[in-house]
């Protein structure tokens, strides 16, 4: 691997600081993408783009700035150094800023986390792939449409350098393949998608896979009723279920623990799920979508039990917002070369539970198992949850007649509370669930 970006950044860092910096980091992300469309049988699109950010983050005593550029001639980046300064010495004090404790900071030799495929694929490869997924779901039986198919690829080298002596780079990758579909005539035509991701291309789904699955769902769709309102148990497949996590992940956000933003921020320590769930956040897992050797500070990776037994036992913190509450950074800060730090999960899930989700469904005499979820009703303040779904009615165990244009409503921390889940988690999109039952539900339609 080139240190081209290594020694670039080192020689910004040196810069700033021979010209006034008191601390300062400095990163790099060069990518490369490639991604294909296609829709009734003919190719609507194909891109490939590359390019590279370089940002400067610099700290004048507790003031701080940050500039990004995608040029990176001498002169530009000079500047961006005088800018950075300038801009910093502009801006007011901030008693929480600054770099990430120097102990926190991976040292050593990266770990191996196989997250780079070193596999690109030709034009051809994604059009193929692309053009066999949307012929699969076209040729199910109801479909009588398509949206199209898309295959993409891309590439990124991430470098980042700061003045504590912290510097170190490393590459990741990712594909991913999708199909959606219309069943149905006028007014009666409903609408699907299946898709599937992976850091290594031989790890997707095939395409026939794809979809096949794409083309089934949709069909499945077709008649639905309107139900009554009535409170039953609510049953989300794994798509959906994903969705509560990234509820629970904004909530034990530190930044917006600390802004007071938060309806679990007076939680710590609290059960919130009965006993035996667990939420683990691992940025360290081999072919993880969101897998990196160390976080947007430099601090090292480390994988985390957000949930261990029911309790919540940390948040998701980054070097601020954990002076902010008095506590340690959890290596949880993302950025890009323009931005500020920020927290944030990175391998997300819930982990699986005792029953499968066809025991957990033949318990229900009555319910609904939601496929699809819209709109943003979801407070983050108070945790009152409130969103259109589409899905199947539960009737004596077992899924009968699609439904739609119903609303589901609770309170998340009810929710969690009142949460069990299956034993069919899969660990595919870097927020992942199994099939999850949540009891206590209203359920709003006719």
């Amino acid at each position: 691997m080139s240190d081209d970006s290594l020694d670039l950044l080192d020689d910004l860092l040196a810069r700033a600081k021979a010209r006034g910096a008191d601390a300062c980091d400095a990163m790099a992300v060069d990518s490369t993408s490639l991604s294909v469309s296609e829709r009734l049988g003919r190719p609507e699109r194909l891109e490939r783009s590359e390019g590279g950010d370089v940002g400067l983050r610099v700290f004048v005593g507790r003031r701080s700035a940050v500039v990004a550029t995608a040029d990176r001639s001498p002169e530009t980046l000079d500047g961006l150094v005088d800018q950075a300064l300038a801009m910093a010495r502009a801006v007011p004090e901030d008693p929480y800023g600054g770099l990430a404790d120097p102990e926190r900071l991976h040292s050593g030799p990266l770990p191996d986390l196989a997250i780079c495929d070193t596999t690109e694929p030709t034009p051809e490869d994604l059009v193929d792939r692309a053009r066999r997924c949307e012929s699969a779901a076209r040729a199910v039986e109801g479909v009588t449409n398509s949206e199209g198919a898309e295959a993409g690829w891309s590439r990124a080298r991430i470098a980042l350098a700061n003045s504590n002596g912290f510097a170190h780079a490393y590459e990741r990758s990712g594909a991913s393949l999708s199909a959606a579909v219309i069943a149905g005539e006028g007014t009666g035509m409903e609408t699907d998608w299946e898709a599937t991701t992976a850091t290594h291309l031989a790890d997707l789904w095939s395409p026939e896979y794809v979809g096949q699955r794409a083309g089934e769902r949709a069909v499945a769709r077709l008649n639905p009723q309107k139900p009554g309102t009535k409170q039953v148990p609510v049953v989300f497949e794994p798509r959906v279920a994903r969705s509560l996590l990234g509820h629970l992940s904004g909530a034990v956000n530190g930044a917006s623990v600390a802004r007071g933003s938060s309806f679990l921020q007076d939680h710590l320590g609290a059960m919130l799920f009965a006993p035996g769930v667990r939420v683990v956040d691992d940025p360290l897992r081999r072919r993880g979508p969101r897998s990196s050797p160390f976080d947007g500070e430099g601090v090292a990776s480390q994988a985390l039990d957000l949930i261990d037994d029911g309790r919540l036992t940390t948040w998701l913190l980054d070097s601020r917002s954990a002076r902010q509450l008095g506590m340690a950074t959890t290596g949880r800060a993302r950025r890009s070369p323009g931005g500020q730090p920020s927290p944030g999960a990175t391998n997300l899930y819930l982990g699986p539970g005792g029953a499968t989700p066809e025991a957990i469904i033949g318990a229900i005499p009555d319910g609904v198992y939601v496929t699809t979820l819209f709109g943003q009703g979801v407070n983050p303040v108070t945790g009152d949850y409130s969103r259109g779904a589409t899905g199947f009615w539960i009737e004596n165990g077992r899924l009968t007649h699609p439904v739609t244009e119903m609303t589901i409503a609770g309170n998340l921390k009810d929710m969690f509370a009142n949460l069990t889940p299956a034993d069919d988690l899969e660990l595919r999109w870097g927020t992942d669930a199994p099939t999850v039952r949540i009891d206590g539900m209203t359920v709003a339609g006719n």
